[in-house]
């Protein structure tokens, strides 16, 4: 069974958003490790993952403007799902637009941009 898939929107919701937006984050940060031919499964799996994940966020959010963004966001990553090949600076730059989102998480915008920098 994949990671998350028996998550539902009512436990999605209980966490903060700045939780959620971290816990994406992770997930972001999962895939961006993955860069060989041989870890493209995976990588699909971890951007399937961070599109299921800002879905419930999306559901779960009640401000529309934020709301908005973060569909705009998702786009981003269903773009480097289709792509076939792993895009590092894209996937940095979608982490950071991301992260941005939300205050608390903009304080991790150092650390893990810089670790998705350095494979």
């Amino acid at each position: 069974m994949p990671q998350h898939a028996s998550l539902s929107l009512e436990r999605w919701s209980s966490f903060s958003i700045d939780q959620q937006i971290l816990m994406i984050a992770n997930e972001m940060h999962r895939a961006g490790k993955l860069f060989g031919s041989a870890d493209a499964g995976r990588r699909l799996g971890s951007y399937e993952r961070v599109l299921n994940l800002t879905d419930l966020t999306v559901l779960a959010q009640r401000k529309r403007m934020l709301r908005r963004e973060l569909l705009r966001w998702r786009d981003l990553v269903a773009e480097l799902y289709m792509s076939p090949d792993h895009d590092s600076a894209r996937h940095a730059a979608a982490v950071r637009v991301l992260l941005q989102f939300i205050p608390e998480a903009s304080k991790q915008i150092a650390v893990l941009h810089d670790s998705l920098l350095s494979g």
